[in-house]
């Protein structure tokens, strides 16, 4: 009618126009067979034609490209705090411009702030970088050491400590002590003034000669520095400063190094390595510095109790809860008695050992011992303290390749004619292993005891593990008769098909270990949110901190995890999934509770002695721990309560209350406890320490 159609309105006439003139773009790609088909219709030649060639320039587009792919034209990428005003058209477009319906106020790019770039005043400083953030990361980068062994590992990843460095140490003082126990110990060396690790001696002795040896120290360096110029590693390494310069070209031709003038009043080009320029970039661009205060490890703790499932209104319920819990829980450790009494009760609410039975027979699930037993444990069957994991399949080959090797040489007769029947012949069930070893019922149930023990067989079925568990007299027999008034605990047909716990390819291949690193490193971040060195001391597996220190500054730089400093008492590099890291500071600043918590002290979740201060307490099933907001208040151990040092004895009856029937006073042992007091224990407890006990 001679006046202009609202956009909106275009919009829906076009919206319509299409699905008549090109159906298939406007229909779902499930209900499109193949690859979509472009219409030959008039409308829609014209339409790319425009697009393409009217509104677009394809074919400058296509040149464009193929002379950035032939190397004639060089593209430079710059990290800024705000947009380049090449995008402020997109930023600042109106809702009908994107091809989607999501209202304005939930677009990413209202969040996005462009008002400084119109500012000359504050043009020059629009790449500038925080100084504050600068020095937050030199000192985040810089090693924290606290005994000789992670001195060394300092050294073997940083290059080079100078003398008067290691004599200045951090925090916890001079690091001359431990230096001169490395050099006794023949782990460290010093040459010209410099700490070097015996195992980069080579190197520090060839810098005159052999510029890829300096090349290689000062890329150590680069990890614990910060921005740096060539002048000052030169000074340090006691070389010439072209050396130097020509060591960082090097270093910036695959990648390692960025050149540039980070510090404020920088006269001199000046070098970072990657990793820690995205950091400081990282902290610059979200002005995080109140944010990301670090927490004590108490809070880091209560944090661990949300994060885990521990808290009450947190717990998992049904079989997918159970399966979340056991994907976080995958590759630790417990006491084989204590998982279903202790470990997935805490975490599942109404846990039930059926839903486990099922998850292990679907193939989600396998338990399995992944630590090397002792000399003396070796030959005979598990027993409630035996150390046994429960993982997803998924994991499996990542955590039997990096698992010691499995010792059977001190397997009996009996041991070694059932592993022989499970490799010949693969999964079976407990009769075919009978006919197939040629021995007795009783001996292939010793023999297969003996193999789960040492870690060498598991079963379709958690029900296997409690019947390794549960005493000969106390099973259900095969061919199921039993005495009728007497519970019978698990048979060995309730485990299903037994099989050999196999590894992945051995790690001596470089690329198979890095990715089974890799693989680890994301358990471990799944397991407690925030990794660092101490929270390791528990893990069963003997692989160096410094080999999982390289694998997540590698996945901090792709930008999957976070480095800083998360945990205000724990010395060393941190890191976070993004998750945990804001997980961790709505818990900070959530009000405490002074809710306790009882746990039991084969949890994974005892770190007491490990990141709190005090002796540690033994995973022992029976002995429990309460938290108070994250912090240990007491400890019922070997038969004895006792409040730790920092709680509060004037609680001590809420303490008692909260470990159970089970504490007892420090002068009364606990086999004293009466059979009144196990029934009091409660029916699920009592269930399950029936079905594991020997």
């Amino acid at each position: 009618s001679g006046r202009k159609v609202p956009p909106q309105l275009q919009r829906m006439e076009a919206d319509d126009l299409l699905a008549a003139a090109f159906p298939d773009a406007a229909a779902c790609l499930e209900n499109i067979a193949g690859d979509r088909e472009l219409p030959d219709h008039p409308l829609v030649n014209q339409a790319i034609e425009d697009c393409l060639h009217e509104a677009m320039d394809l074919d400058g587009l296509i040149r464009v490209l193929e002379r950035i792919e032939s190397g004639a034209v060089r593209t430079i990428a710059r990290d800024v705090p705000e947009p380049s005003p090449l995008a402020h058209e997109i930023i600042n477009a109106k809702p009908y411009a994107f091809l989607d319906d999501a209202p304005l106020e939930e677009r990413r790019t209202q969040a996005v702030q462009t008002r400084r770039a119109f500012e000359p005043s504050s043009a020059a400083d629009l790449g500038a970088l925080d100084p504050a953030a600068i020095e937050r990361v030199r000192d985040e980068a810089w090693p924290r050491v606290a005994d000789p062994d992670e001195l060394h590992d300092a050294l073997a990843t940083s290059g080079w400590i100078s003398q008067a460095e290691g004599q200045r140490g951090g925090g916890t003082g001079s690091w001359q002590p431990f230096f001169d126990q490395l050099v006794e110990d023949h782990r460290a060396i010093a040459i010209g003034g410099l700490w070097v690790a015996a195992e980069r001696a080579d190197q520090a002795r060839r810098i005159d000669i052999d510029p890829a040896a300096v090349t290689e120290l000062i890329r150590g360096r680069l990890e614990i520095v910060g921005p740096t110029n060539a002048t000052v590693l030169a000074q340090s390494l006691g070389v010439p400063t072209p050396a130097a310069e020509q060591a960082l070209a090097a270093l910036e031709a695959v990648g390692v190094v960025l050149r540039g003038r980070f510090t404020a009043g920088a006269t001199e080009l000046e070098w970072c390595e990657r990793r820690l320029l995205a950091r400081i970039h990282r902290y610059t661009l979200h002005r995080l510095r109140a944010e990301i205060e670090p927490v004590s490890t108490g809070d880091f703790l209560r944090f661990l109790v949300v994060w885990q499932r521990v808290e009450p209104e947190e717990r998992a319920v049904g079989l997918e809860g159970l399966a979340q819990v056991i994907e976080q829980l995958s590759g630790a450790e417990a006491p084989a008695g204590s998982w279903e009494s202790q470990v997935l009760t805490a975490r599942c609410a109404e846990y039930q050992p059926a839903l486990l039975d099922m998850l292990c027979l679907t193939g989600r699930v396998a338990w399995g011992r992944l630590s090397a037993p002792s000399t003396a444990g070796r030959g005979a069957r598990p027993i409630r303290t035996t150390p046994v994991s429960l993982f997803l399949r998924d994991h499996a080959e990542v955590l039997l390749t990096l698992a010691p090797p499995r010792q059977t040489e001190s397997l009996s007769s009996y041991g070694r004619s059932v592993l022989e029947a499970l490799e010949r012949r693969g999964a079976s069930f407990l009769p075919d292993l009978v006919r197939e070893s040629g021995l007795l019922l009783t001996q292939v149930e010793r023999a297969l005891g003996e193999l789960a023990a040492v870690g060498v067989v598991t079963s379709d079925s958690f029900g296997g593990l409690r019947a390794l568990l549960t005493p000969a007299d106390k099973r259900g027999a095969i061919a199921g008769f039993a005495h009728r008034r007497r519970r019978v605990g698990p048979g060995f047909q309730a485990g299903g098909r037994w099989s050999v716990l196999s590894g992945g390819p051995p790690l001596a291949d470089q690329l198979v270990r890095e990715k089974a690193i890799e693989s680890y490193a994301r358990i471990l971040l799944a397991r407690y949110g925030v990794v660092f060195h101490r929270l390791i001391a528990r893990e069963p597996f003997p692989l160096p901190w410094r080999e999982l220190l390289v694998c997540l500054r590698r996945l901090e730089a792709r930008g999957e995890i976070r480095g800083g400093r998360f945990v205000a008492e724990v010395t060393g590099e941190q890191f976070g999934l993004p998750e945990a890291v804001s997980k961790l500071r709505s818990v900070r600043r959530a009000p405490k509770t002074r809710r306790l918590v009882s746990i039991s002290a084969a949890d994974p979740l005892n770190l007491i002695g490990i990141l709190t201060p005090g002796e540690r307490v033994a995973a022992l099933t029976r002995s429990r721990i309460v938290l108070e907001d994250g912090r240990p208040q007491a400890v019922l151990e070997g038969g004895v309560f006792r409040v730790v040092a920092g709680g509060d004895p004037a609680r001590i009856d809420d303490l008692r209350a909260a470990l159970g029937p089970g504490s007892r006073p420090s002068h009364e042992p606990i086999g004293n406890r009466s059979a009144n007091h196990r029934r009091h224990r409660g029916s699920s407890a009592a269930a399950a320490d029936a079905a594991s006990s020997p």
